[in-house]
């Protein structure tokens, strides 16, 4: 029975494989392929300027308040930030 399913196989698949094209290796055409002789072209180079500014920082003052919250009086920290010019 299994000498038949392969014989039926072999006769389904050869026409098959005897139709299909002979395999070529991939051919790269002479525009494709860098030359050693020859350097790539070096980009422009870009110009960048820096423009120094005052330096800032952030001067801070923090304190505790008490808030009033309905499970009872409640001791907070506080925080207020600004940037100043050094």
């Amino acid at each position: 029975m299994m000498k038949f399913k392969l014989l039926i196989l072999f006769i389904f698949v050869a026409p098959f494989v005897s139709a299909a094209p002979p395999a070529h290796a991939q051919q790269t055409s002479p525009i494709a392929e860098p030359s050693l002789t020859t350097a790539p072209a070096s980009p422009a180079r870009r110009r960048i300027e820096i423009n120094p500014r005052p330096l800032l920082y952030r001067r801070c003052v923090d304190w505790y308040e008490l808030q009033h919250r309905p499970s009872g009086t409640v001791l907070y920290p506080q925080m207020r930030c600004w940037w100043v010019r050094g």
